[in-house]
């Protein structure tokens, strides 16, 4: 029972700021097209790498479907410079993780997430254009591609011309249908995880270690495992409220959701191996470098109070909260149902139909 008190309050302080974040992502997504970004990003200059670093923090793409929108713009005449800065940026960074940031820990955090994302794409797009300007293209005869882990990648590459008064409901269906179906098991994951989190580990856990052991640790539980920006937060605030430091949770925040595994080994086709490396070690240095950055913050500056946020919330509950919280309760169980167990069933049936045929 304490478990889903637990589980309930992290949806309760989520949902608001959740929600708004999923609208805003569903306007960024209907009037900023790819067919812009595509655009902005060509070339082979600095302009076109900061613009690839500003552009990705608000897009809603996670770290499985951006592969495939990098390749595209690739195609269409980035540099690898320009798409690896939006490689590392669009993942790490988004309204919708922005918000939900906000809501889990506080404005400092909110803000300083963005900026490390930013920092972290710019940096990588330099150094690539530096050490890595060889172009390095796929195969013209390959036409077998990343094969995306998330649903709206198709519709992400997708260019609609749409009348105006339209846009405003496109926008709304994308935040609320195609993008909440896209995030809906890993964000459930995360906030059971991170209750979990809160539930078992005792409190202080982290404190016996020291900041430095949490930090190193958790960069190398970060870079080959993937989880999206979204739902890494409330994992990131649960292991923060056992005695984890800001700084080190930053890096679980940025590392997290821009590297895994199988990423990296397509990403090579696109970008060569050293650029691979020149990403992997821009991603790492940046979050271990602002890890350090806001642990001084917060020791000087900002005070932390998630523990009051998550553990006295569950009596001072207002009716729009717990609306929100049945609201975002039924999105995530109707986008698991979408994406993950419809599927099935449908795959199974078509089987079935296929073995009665013969």
């Amino acid at each position: 029972m304490e478990f889903l008190n637990a589980l309930w309050d992290y949806i309760l302080v989520s949902a608001p700021f959740l929600l708004f974040g999923l609208l805003l992502a569903g306007f960024v997504h209907e009037f900023i097209s790819m067919e812009k970004v595509k655009k902005w990003l060509g070339g082979n200059s600095f302009i076109s790498v900061l613009r690839a670093a500003v552009i990705g923090i608000p897009l809603p793409l996670c770290s499985c479907s951006v592969i495939p929108t990098a390749v595209t713009l690739k195609k269409s005449g980035a540099s690898n410079a320009a798409t690896s800065a939006f490689l590392i940026a669009t993942p790490e960074s988004g309204i919708d993780s922005i918000s939900l940031t906000y809501a889990l820990i506080d404005l400092p955090m909110a803000i300083i997430r963005p900026v490390a994302a930013f920092f972290s794409a710019l940096i990588a797009g330099l150094l690539q254009s530096i050490f890595n300007k060889d172009e390095v293209v796929a195969p013209e005869n390959e036409k077998k591609e990343a094969k995306p882990c998330c649903s709206k990648t198709k519709e992400a590459l997708e260019v609609v011309d749409v009348k105006k008064e339209n846009r405003i409901s496109r926008a709304v269906k994308f935040g609320y249908g195609s993008l909440v179906n896209d995030i809906a098991k890993w964000l459930a994951i995360g906030l059971v995880a991170g209750a979990a989190i809160n539930f078992i580990v005792p409190d202080e856990f982290f404190v016996q270690y020291g900041s430095n052991v949490g930090r190193y640790l958790i960069l190398l539980i970060g870079i080959p495992l993937y989880i999206c920006a979204t739902a890494s937060t409330p994992i990131a605030v649960s292991l923060m409220l056992k005695g984890l430091s800001p700084g080190a949770a930053l890096i679980l925040l940025l590392v997290g959701p821009a590297t895994n595994i199988s990423n990296i080994a397509v990403l090579q086709k696109y970008i060569g191996k050293k650029g691979v490396i020149i990403n992997m070690l821009s991603i790492g240095g940046v979050a271990l470098i602002f890890s350090y950055i806001t642990d001084w913050l917060y020791e000087t500056y900002f005070t932390l109070e998630l523990s009051e946020k998550l553990m006295n919330h569950e009596h001072g509950s207002q009716w729009w909260e717990i609306a929100c919280g049945i609201l975002l309760s039924y999105l995530i169980l109707k986008g698991i149902y979408m994406e993950e167990i419809k599927p099935r069933f449908k795959r199974k049936l078509e089987a079935k139909g296929s073995e009665a045929c013969h």
